[in-house]
């Protein structure tokens, strides 16, 4: 299947995060913490779904077990909710991308209904791709840390990618495949603390049907930070042909930073 593609405009280029923030992943299991303990108000505060199918990808060399808490919170909202099934993420080996457009046809049909995906960092970039070669089949797309509008090497992971697939992590071919304009409603949420991913790159042009979402988060985190769940199961709750932009007036402001300007 090809699905090379020419973007329109230039990557960011952009330094990866520093030291510091290296250091600061390592608040993940606090956010995780904090997920638990607030799981009553997550359970209450946020909308109720439609119960359409979701398909969650896991980040790189991350497999579906990284995004069980994610995956059981959409459960109880309601969702039909799916892992990938292809167990680590280790990049774009052969046949990993033929298997994600299968697993994607192949619930669309089960349920009958097209599929929204969530997608952690390397995850975000697969399913933009799938959301880019099926639109009629995608209803949304919702990213969390994804590097889709930088330079590859505008992230602490690069070396991680390339000992993981065997391909390098500047090669414009892989990395074209992994971008392009989405035509369905798509959020990205990333945050300015992030270790991994230089956040800019995470940063989406603003449209009726895309938007950004500040979290105050690590990457690591970013699947069992509480302010994420929440997001995510807000967008996911908007009806299919009616989306609206996340509004963060009143007390969200608190907790949602003002998202950066393209």
């Amino acid at each position: 299947m090809n699905t090379l593609t020419r973007q329109t405009k230039p990557v960011r280029s952009t330094k990866p995060p520093s030291r510091l923030l290296q250091l600061l992943e390592g608040r993940a299991p606090l956010e995780l913490g904090a997920t638990v303990s607030m799981w009553p108000w997550l359970s209450l505060a946020a909308p109720r779904g439609d119960g359409h199918p979701v398909l969650v990808l896991p980040g790189l060399v991350a497999s579906d077990l990284s995004t069980r808490v994610l995956r059981r919170y959409l459960r109880e909202r309601g969702y039909q909710v799916h892992g990938w099934q292809q167990g680590r993420n280790l990049g774009l080996r052969k046949g990993v991308e033929q298997a994600m457009f299968a697993r994607l046809d192949t619930l669309a049909q089960k349920h009958g209904q097209k599929v929204s995906l969530v997608g952690w960092s390397l995850g975000g970039l697969y399913a933009r791709v799938l959301g880019k070669h099926r639109p009629d089949t995608v209803r949304s797309v919702i990213t969390l840390g994804s590097p889709f509008a930088g330079s590859p090497r505008s992230t602490n992971a690069w070396r991680v990618y390339e000992w993981a697939s065997g391909q390098k992590s500047d090669d414009p071919t892989a990395h074209e495949r992994l971008r392009g304009r989405l035509t369905m409603p798509a959020t990205s949420i990333y945050s300015r603390t992030d270790g991994i991913v230089a956040w800019p790159t995470s940063i989406d042009d603003v449209s009726a049907t895309s938007e950004n979402i500040e979290v105050v988060a690590s990457h690591l985190g970013l699947g069992v930070n509480p302010a994420v769940l929440y997001a995510v199961a807000d967008r996911l709750a908007q009806p299919e042909g009616a989306w609206k932009p996340f509004d963060r007036s009143g007390v969200r402001a608190l907790i949602y930073p003002k998202p950066a300007a393209p």
